[in-house]
Order: structure tokens, then C-alpha cells, then sequence
């Protein structure tokens, strides 16, 4: 029996794990026994569908859906979110980026509007809930982190300037032919629009812009986006404007979406498969982004991997109640919180208030302009504009900046394909981290003024003729051990007197087999030449390595010291026994005193003296 004891407490960890990854709401439910709480909740999950509603039905809009299928994403698939992630007050839904992959994935192969456009609409959403269902359940939440930050910077900015240029047709009032890129779409809308605009629908575009930005700024704490719907629908329905050439939102059936299973066609399945990709990956990164700013603000624990199956569920719900892809929100996820959200009871008042809105509330809806969508679907995505973080990154990496602006320019072109962009700047973003590894900073060490080892070329500082200090600044690989071995030997040419190599690897913090093959072959070689190899400072992973390969015992054993310091002392009584002159000036092989590379004993402060009462230190 007690051999069994292990074996139980191992499935009772799993039947936790299992339980935690299915019930992860039982964490907050209780919180609801206290009134405070869920007053609190009410009001923020209500705060939250008056933004919600208006941005819904724009951001279907702009996947090239009818607006109501923006209102179906808000419902249950809200709800499921908050139900099975991790994080309280992360709120779901549709949003821009989201809508405009949606857009790019099938405009090239489906007509918008069209029955085959909605059917594939829903099948993405199925297909981007699988992935990120399947990621979380075998914990690979680690594969956003192929998106390096460059990437998502230059990704972010041009899609933002896409989402933005993809409503001028609304904002004018006018129809041009689709393109094969989106930049050939723009000029033509522009041409269009400067000849012939719609002027009333430009009115209103503009008039709803006006508000928002106005009641923003002078009025943050009000509806902004809720009350320039009222004033556009109000005066849409007042002067008549669909009678008039405008474009209304029109007629919503009313009602819950029903249970549909998707249609698959496996053949728009395998050509859809990296746009899925991309979307879970994107997607989950901006909803794993305002997750984790918010867990710092209230001292959340937050799982990734939870919350990505969260996303997963939300999605493949969205999928069975005809709506489309979502994700998380920024800007909804900061009116949640700043309204006083507590527990993920405020995403659940939020779905029912988008329920209540379906089976009620949509003949208000009619008279709704589309250029007012389109303003609300501007000013949403001007905030993800931000040129300042090229010049940031390029300042940290130049390299990095070089990924953000060509994953930038190429998204911008390459547009409506966006995973193009995407799918170039992290092979960019990738191939660029291999060229860094594959060369690595190795810097000559010597003696500086104060005492310390510093680079000797970047310090132009002397150094010895007979031992050299060598930094290796990263994992020594397969992929950069002819470089090493090439820097070594170019070091043994340039330094003729060269008796002692020292390796300081503190950075070398891991070593694969072709990195030792090659150490132990190259001390071989040296050694043939009367050149010694130590290492100073490795780390307790590489020394466990070089252990366990025997390169550490017998005849090298003595070759490893703790400290550089150590290693010097050790090259310094070999060249004292082998009585080896130097040829730096000064500098005497029998006592050392003038080598380049000792530590000059710096002269006695008086001052410190006086302090400890005269006695020497």
C-alpha cells in the first residue's frame, strides 16, 4: 500500500489540474455572496455593453459581415470566456484587428456579403478556437512568443493604418471595384470620393466623429460611441437618410442566434489553415497582453494557458452561434476595470444585456448610418498608431527596428494578405536572433586603470604578449563553434608569444556536443603549439557537461578555476617555472611585477587611516 502512496498523490495532482481547467470560475463564484461585489459587476458589465454594442456591429462591418453578426460574437461567447479563463476582467469580443484578418482570409476567395462569405466567416472562427483550444490543453501558450515584440509593433501600426483606410468608402458614401492589394483600393476610393462623394453621408461620418472626439475630451466619463449613435440614428431616421442615398445599418432579425453546426469545406480549411494560425496566435496576444496589465493592477494570477483555452471555447461557440472570431479588447477591458469590475460576473451581465438587445431592442437599430459605424471603427483603431515605438526599439536593437519597419511597409503592401507580413517579419525576426547566436560578442580582456578587466579594443588598452583573456558572450552551439574556433586561432597568429589562452565563460551558459567536440579538439591542437586552454568562471551547467564528457577530468582537470584572478595566478607560475621572458615592456617573467595584466595595488587613502585609528588595512 505504501508503494502506491506516490502513484495517488500523482493522480490527484492531475484530477486537480483537470478540475482547476474546467471549473476555473469556481475560483470567483463565491465572491458573489457579497452584495458589494456584485453591484459592482452589474454596473461595470452594463458600462461595458453600451460600448459593446455600437462596436460590435462596426467591427462585423469591417470583416465584411452584416453588423448583426457582430451582436452574435457579443453574446455567449462573451460569457464563455469569462467562465473558463483566467483572468477576471478581460473583456471579449469582436475587435479590429481581429475583423480585418477575418476580411483577409476571405474576401479573396468568397464575395462579401454573399452566403459563401458567412459560412466561411463562421468556419474560421471554428478553425481559430480548435487551434487555441489544442495549444492550451497541451500548454504551448509559448508559441505567441514566436511574435516578437518588432514584429507585433510594425504588424499593429500598419493594420491600424489598413483598418482605418478599409472605411473611406463609407466615410464618402461611395463603391469602387476590389483590387488585388488594398493600397490600389485606397486610391481609387480617394479618386472616387474626391469626384463624387455622397455629401450628407460625409456629413454624418464627420458630424459622429466630431462628438466622439469632443465628449472624449471634455467629457471622458461619458458613453462617447453610445451617444453619437443616438444623434446619428435620430437624425438618419429624422431626415430620412436611407431615402436619401445613405447607408443604414437596416433591418436585424430579431432573436438569439440559433445552434448551427459550421459547414466545412476541407478544401477552404487547408487554404485557411495559416490565416486560423495567425489569428489564434494575434489574437491571443492581444488578449494575453490586457490580461496580464490588468493581473499586475488587482494581483491576479493569470495562466496562459487557461486563458487560451478561455479564447478557444469563446471562439468555437461563436463559431456554433453563428458569429465570427474574437478576442480580447483593450479598450472594453479598460472601461471593465475602470468601472469596477471584481469577478468575470460583469462579462456574464454584459452577454445578457446583448441578449436582451437581440431579442428587443434591434428596430432601433435600423436607422443606424454605416458612416457612423465607420467613424466609431477610425477613432477605435487611431489609439494603435504608434510611431514612437519604431524609434524605441530601433534605439535598444538596430536590428529589431530593421524587423519592425519591414514587417511594417510589408504588411502595408502585401495588404489584404496580412499573413504575408506577418509570416515574412517573424522568419526576419527569427533569422536574425540565429545570426546573433551564431556571432557572438568575444572581446580581448586586459587590465584597465582601475583595476578592472575591460574590453581592450573598445578601452585601447595594452595586452599581454603571452596570455590572453578571452569573453565569450553567449551558448557556445553548433551553429557558432566555427566561429569561436576561427576567433581562437586568429588570436594564436596575431599574439606569436601566445603561452596561455584564458576562456572566461561566465555568458558561455550552455554547451552542446559540437561545442565540446570542438573545445576538446582545439585544446588538443594548442597544446601542440606550447599554448595552454583554461576556463575561468564557467557556469555549474556547462562544467556538469564537460564532466560528463571527461573533458573536465584527467589531464584538463586542472584547467578550470573559479575566477579569472585564479586562472592568471595559475598561467603566471607555469610561465615562472617554464622561466619564460616576456616581451612587453617591464615585464619579467621570474616576478611578474610589471605583467600588463596584474592588479596594481593602489596607493593607501590617509583618510581612511585616520578613520580606523591609524592602524594598516
Amino acid at each position: 500500500m505504501l508503494k502506491d502512496l506516490p502513484l495517488i498523490k500523482r493522480l490527484k495532482k492531475v484530477f486537480f489540474a483537470l478540475y482547476k481547467n474546467i471549473t476555473p470560475f469556481m475560483s470567483w463564484v463565491g465572491e458573489l455572496k457579497d452584495t458589494k461585489i456584485v453591484k459592482a459587476d452589474i454596473l461595470a458589465g452594463i458600462t461595458v455593453a453600451l460600448v459593446l454594442v455600437p462596436q460590435s456591429m462596426a467591427y462585423a462591418q469591417l470583416a465584411g459581415l452584416p453588423p448583426y453578426y457582430g451582436l452574435y460574437a457579443s453574446c455567449l461567447p462573451v460569457a464563455i470566456a469569462a467562465l473558463f479563463g483566467s483572468s477576471r476582467q478581460l473583456a471579449t469580443g469582436p475587435v479590429a484587428v481581429v475583423s480585418l484578418l477575418t476580411a483577409s482570409a476571405i474576401e479573396p476567395i468568397a464575395a462579401s456579403g454573399g452566403e459563401g462569405y458567412f459560412i466561411y466567416a463562421v468556419m474560421l472562427a471554428l478553425m481559430v478556437g480548435i487551434v487555441q483550444l489544442t495549444l492550451g490543453v497541451v500548454r504551448l501558450g509559448m508559441m505567441v512568443d514566436f511574435l516578437s515584440h518588432p514584429v507585433v509593433t510594425g504588424f499593429t501600426n500598419a493594420a491600424a493604418i489598413i483598418i482605418a483606410t478599409s472605411q473611406l468608402n463609407k466615410i464618402f458614401g461611395v463603391e469602387v471595384e476590389r483590387a488585388e492589394y488594398h493600397y490600389q483600393v485606397v486610391w481609387d476610393t480617394l479618386k472616387a470620393g474626391w469626384d463624387n462623394p455622397h455629401l450628407l453621408t460625409f456629413a454624418i461620418a464627420v458630424g459622429s466623429l466630431t462628438i466622439m472626439i469632443l465628449l472624449k475630451k471634455y467629457f471622458p466619463r461619458a458613453p462617447n460611441v453610445l451617444i453619437a449613435v443616438i444623434i446619428a440614428t435620430s437624425v438618419s431616421w429624422f431626415f430620412n437618410f436611407e431615402a436619401g442615398g445613405g447607408r443604414v445599418v437596416g433591418k436585424i432579425p430579431e432573436g438569439l442566434p440559433s445552434f448551427e453546426l459550421p459547414s466545412l469545406d476541407w478544401a477552404m480549411v487547408q487554404q485557411m489553415v495559416g490565416v486560423a494560425l495567425a489569428i489564434a496566435l494575434i489574437g491571443f496576444m492581444e488578449a494575453i497582453s490586457i490580461a496580464k496589465a490588468m493581473a499586475v493592477k488587482t494581483r491576479q494570477r493569470l495562466d496562459a494557458n487557461q486563458e487560451l483555452i478561455g479564447q478557444g471555447l469563446s471562439n468555437i461557440t461563436s463559431s456554433l452561434f453563428q458569429g465570427y472570431a474574437v478576442s480580447g479588447s483593450f479598450s472594453r477591458s479598460a472601461v471593465n476595470i475602470d468601472s469596477g469590475a471584481v469577478t468575470g460576473f460583469s462579462s456574464i451581465v454584459t452577454a445578457l444585456i446583448i441578449g436582451l438587445t437581440l431579442l428587443f431592442l434591434t428596430p432601433l437599430l435600423y436607422h443606424l448610418p454605416q458612416a457612423t459605424l465607420a467613424a466609431i471603427i477610425i477613432l477605435a483603431v487611431a489609439s494603435l498608431v504608434r510611431l514612437q515605438a519604431f524609434r524605441n526599439t530601433w534605439r535598444v536593437q538596430r536590428q529589431d527596428g530593421f524587423v519592425a519597419i519591414v514587417t511594417f511597409i510589408l504588411t502595408l503592401l502585401f495588404a489584404p494578405h496580412l499573413e504575408t507580413g506577418i509570416l515574412i517579419g517573424v522568419l526576419l525576426s527569427l533569422g536574425l536572433y540565429v545570426y546573433r547566436t551564431m556571432r557572438p560578442d568575444i572581446s580581448l580582456l586586459s587590465r584597465n586603470t582601475d583595476g578592472s578587466l575591460r574590453d581592450a579594443a573598445k578601452y585601447i588598452l595594452k595586452v599581454c604578449p603571452q596570455i590572453a583573456i578571452v569573453r565569450f558572450g553567449g551558448p557556445l552551439f553548433f551553429a557558432n563553434t566555427g566561429y569561436f574556433h576561427d576567433k581562437i586561432l586568429e588570436r594564436v597568429t596575431n599574439q606569436p608569444e601566445l603561452r596561455f589562452i584564458i576562456i572566461d565563460a561566465v555568458s558561455m551558459n550552455e554547451i552542446d556536443a559540437t561545442g565540446q567536440e570542438m573545445l576538446h579538439d582545439l585544446a588538443r591542437t594548442l597544446v601542440e603549439q606550447d599554448i595552454e586552454f583554461l576556463f575561468a568562471r564557467p557556469p555549474i551547467e556547462v562544467m556538469n557537461t564537460f564532466e560528463r564528457s571527461g573533458f573536465a577530468s584527467k589531464e584538463w582537470a586542472d584547467h578550470f578555476f573559479n575566477s579569472r584572478d585564479q586562472a592568471l595566478e595559475y598561467a603566471w607560475q607555469q610561465l615562472a617555472k617554464r622561466k619564460h621572458h616576456c616581451s612587453a615592456e617591464g615585464c619579467d617573467a621570474q616576478d611578474l611585477s610589471g605583467c600588463l595584466l596584474r592588479r596594481k595595488r593602489r596607493p593607501p587613502n590617509p583618510l581612511l587611516g585616520i578613520m580606523f585609528g591609524g592602524r594598516k588595512l
